[in-house]
C-alpha cells in the first residue's frame, strides 16, 4: 500500500526547532520579521525612524518621532508575559506539529509551567488559530453535516434534542473529485434555518454549491447566495454515500482526537477553539515545516487576550 504523501512528510523535527527558536535572540528575532516584515513601524504615529533599547529583558523600539516606546510583545498574545519566549515558541511547536491534539495537562510537562499557565498558553494560541480561520471562506463544492460535541446525560433526552450536546456544523470543502481542500468546524446555537443562513454568510464564498443530507434546516444556504443540492441519506451507512466521503472522514478524524485527547473540556464556552485547533492544523497539513513560522505570525498578528476573556463565551459571527 503506497504511503499518504501528506501523513508521511517530514515536517519539523525537534532538531530543526532548536537550530531556528532555540534561544531567546532568535525567538525574539523571529517574533520581530513576523509583526514589521518591512520594518518596525510605531502603532502610535506609525513612523519608522526609531532605535532599539533593552527595558526588563525585552527589545524595546522607541519611535525618534513621537517618543513612544513598544515592547516587541506588546498588542500580541505574549502582550505581558513573563515567561521567555523561547518558551512561547516551544508551545506554538508542540501546538502545531501534534498529529491530533495536544491537552494543557500534556503541554505542562513538556514546558515545565504549572498547570494554569499551560492552559492559558494553549487557550492563547488556539484563539490565534481561530482568528486566523475566521479570514478564510469555503468556495466551490462544499460537504456540509450537522455535528455535535459531547454526548447524552445520563437519563436525559438522546439524539438531536439532547441537552449536553454542542451543535455545530461541519464543513469541507472538496476538490471536483472529491478530495478536501479546508475545512471549517462552526458552533451554531441549533439546526435552524436562521443559524445556517447565518453560518452561510460568514462562512460561505457566494456561489458555492452545499452538498448536504436532507435536513431542511441546510437550504437556508440560499440566503448567503449558495447553492443547496440535498441528499436522503435515511438508514444507508457511510459507506455507501461516496459524495459525503469527505465530511464523513473529517468528522471521525475530529472525534478520535478529541476523544483521545480530552477527558473533558467545557464545550459550551470553549468549543469554538478546540474546533478552530483541529481546523487550523487540518488546512495547513500540505506544509508541516512551515506551520510553526505561520503560528509565529498568528500569534504576533493576535491582540492580547487576557485570562477572563478567555473564559467568555464564544462571541457570535
Amino acid at each position: 500500500m503506497a504511503m499518504n504523501r501528506v501523513q508521511f512528510q517530514a515536517g519539523l523535527s525537534m532538531s530543526d526547532f532548536l537550530d531556528r527558536y532555540g534561544t531567546e535572540p532568535q525567538c525574539e528575532a523571529a517574533l520581530v520579521a513576523a509583526r514589521w516584515p518591512l520594518g518596525f513601524v510605531c502603532p502610535h504615529c506609525a513612523g519608522t525612524s526609531h532605535c532599539v533599547l533593552r527595558v526588563r529583558h525585552r527589545q524595546t523600539f522607541q519611535c525618534l518621532v513621537c517618543r513612544q516606546q513598544t515592547s516587541i510583545i506588546a498588542g500580541t498574545i505574549f502582550h505581558s508575559t513573563k515567561l521567555a519566549l523561547r518558551t512561547w515558541f516551544l508551545a506554538l511547536y508542540l501546538l502545531g506539529q501534534a498529529k491530533t491534539n495536544l491537552s494543557a495537562l500534556s503541554l505542562m510537562r513538556s514546558l515545565g509551567v504549572s498547570y494554569p499557565t499551560a492552559w492559558l498558553i494553549k487557550h492563547k494560541v488556539m484563539q490565534s488559530m481561530a482568528e486566523r480561520e475566521a479570514l478564510y471562506r469555503l468556495d466551490g463544492r462544499v460537504e456540509g453535516d450537522d455535528a455535535y460535541l459531547c454526548g447524552e446525560r445520563s437519563g436525559g433526552k438522546p439524539g438531536r434534542g439532547s441537552e449536553n450536546k454542542v451543535p455545530f456544523v461541519a464543513a469541507v470543502a472538496t476538490t471536483d473529485t472529491g478530495a478536501p481542500r479546508r475545512v471549517k468546524l462552526s458552533p451554531v446555537s441549533g439546526f435552524t434555518c436562521k443559524a445556517v443562513a447565518d453560518w452561510a454568510k460568514c462562512s460561505l464564498a457566494p456561489g458555492a454549491k452545499v452538498v448536504s443530507d436532507a435536513l431542511a434546516c441546510f437550504a437556508a444556504v440560499t440566503q448567503a447566495q449558495c447553492t443547496h443540492e440535498p441528499h436522503v441519506v435515511g438508514q444507508l451507512k457511510p459507506k455507501d454515500l461516496p459524495q459525503f466521503n469527505a465530511i464523513n472522514t473529517t468528522l471521525g478524524n475530529l472525534k478520535t482526537a478529541i476523544a483521545g485527547t480530552y477527558h473533558a473540556f467545557a464545550f459550551s464556552k470553549y468549543a469554538h477553539r478546540y474546533l478552530a485547533e483541529f481546523a487550523y492544523r487540518f488546512n495547513r497539513r500540505f506544509d508541516l515545516a512551515g506551520l510553526t513560522q505561520r503560528l509565529v505570525v498568528a500569534a504576533a498578528t493576535t491582540k492580547p487576550h487576557p485570562e477572563h476573556r478567555l473564559r467568555w463565551a464564544e462571541d457570535g459571527c
